[in-house]
This record gives C-alpha cells, structure tokens and sequence, in this order.
C-alpha cells in the first residue's frame, strides 16, 4: 500500500515548516525548481541540468510537483510529443526560498564532500 504523499498537520509549532518541506521533499525537487527559475524547459533540458538523476525519478519528481501545484506541464499535440515545464503561481512564490537556499550552500559549499580536517592530519 502506497504512503500518503502528505499527513494531516497539527497546529504544534513547526507544521508550516513541516508542512512547506513536504512539498519539496524529494532529493532532486529543489534543483529542478531552481533551474525553472531561468524559464519554461523541456524534459531532456532538464535531463541535461541534472545529469545525476535518472529518467524515471525526474518524471516522478516532475508529477509529483505538478501534483502540488509547483510546476505547469504543458503538452502540444504534435508528433513527437512536445511538452513544457515551467513554474506555477505557487512555483513562483517559492523563488525567496530556492534563492536563499542557493546562498546558503554558495556560503557553505567548503562543508561537502571533504573530510574533517581531523582525518587528514593522520
């Protein structure tokens, strides 16, 4: 039985919090809205963007945010498909969020990927 995509939130402090995480949860929903901020994308545009992540979890992570409103799918009817991604509304009020995470990990980067400075000196 599939989990419910979101919990009902209590009124304890920290459910908005509780309640705005759970709609960019994913490991790659930050990233992907942070690249709608340049404008409208195709899938593969994206795929490019990301080259970590693969074609099923993007797909997944793109229903996923058009499913809570973040991000407008947009199909054509032509041969091949064409469709188009690109921030809602609600994507677009998210943009002080995905911005200061971006400063954030700029300020920070230096923490990731290296070991303690203890270990080094062995």
């Amino acid at each position: 039985m599939a989990k419910p995509r979101h919990s009902r939130f209590d009124c304890a402090p920290g459910c908005s919090v509780e309640a705005a995480i759970s709609l960019i949860d994913g490991k790659w929903k930050c990233v992907i809205l942070f690249h709608l901020l340049e404008g409208t994308m195709r899938f593969n545009e994206l795929r490019r963007r990301v080259p970590a992540v693969t074609q099923r979890t993007l797909t997944n992570q793109l229903r996923e945010l058009e499913m809570d409103g973040l991000i407008v799918r947009k199909v054509y009817a032509e041969v091949p498909p064409k469709v188009e991604y690109s921030l809602s509304e609600l994507g677009h009020s998210m943009v002080p969020v995905l911005n200061a995470l971006k400063e954030w990990g700029d300020l920070n980067i230096g923490r990731f990927g290296k070991a303690p400075a203890s270990a080094i000196t062995a």
